[in-house]
């Protein structure tokens, strides 16, 4: 009688397994998709919001090296040796056709396109004033650079759009000058002269 009921118990232990088996396997599968609908979060990375962005250009494959420079209500001015002030920030310098070159595919390719770019990533109320200095000259020519600002959010506004001329190496002219308001909108655009440079260096 004894040896029948082991033999009872022994027939019911591949089922018990089966299903343990079984249940082991929902559980696995189960971590394995909340593991793919949680991805590991990444450390580290700030978007870059930019709430107004400010390009300068002038003619590709033009030499001559011209700077960028804004400064915010509070002072801060951004520029080739300070690109970061305040909440700008100066994304790119371009230098004219120097370091203008990249290699691809083993041949050295020129870039041809001049142009700067700052970006304002918050901001505060007042005046910004945008200039423009003619840095360095190859060939002695004037150069005629084109301004744009962009007010980003909500929507992409134009808030200015001009070209002036700098006629000589050393040359400073204001662009623009415009005010932001406590709720981000544009007033009072202007080009009324302001020097930047001289205050600086």
């Amino acid at each position: 009688m004894a040896l029948l009921r082991r033999r009872r118990h022994d027939e019911i232990d591949p089922f018990s397994d089966l299903l343990f088996n079984t249940l082991l396997a929902f559980v696995m599968l189960f971590a394995i998709a909340f593991v793919a609908m949680n991805p590991k979060a990444k450390t580290g990375v700030i978007d870059a919001k930019a709430e107004f962005i400010i390009t300068a250009s002038w003619p590709d494959m033009n030499p001559n090296d011209i700077d960028t420079w804004v400064q915010d209500p509070a002072g801060n001015t951004v520029w080739f040796r300070s690109r970061e002030a305040g909440m700008m920030h100066l994304d790119r310098d371009d230098r004219g056709l120097s370091n203008d070159t990249i290699v691809i595919n083993g041949q050295q390719v020129v870039n041809p396109l001049n142009q700067e770019v700052v970006t304002i990533r918050g901001f505060a109320p007042g005046e910004y004033t945008v200039n423009l200095h003619y840095y360095e000259t190859r060939d002695g020519q004037p150069v005629e650079a084109t301004v744009s600002v962009v007010k980003v959010n909500p929507r992409a506004e134009v808030v200015y759009y001009g070209t002036k001329t700098l006629p000589r190496k050393g040359d400073e002219a204001t662009l623009v000058r415009f005010s932001i308001d406590a709720a981000g909108g544009v007033t009072d655009v202007n080009t009324l002269p302001k020097t930047l440079v001289e205050r600086m260096q």
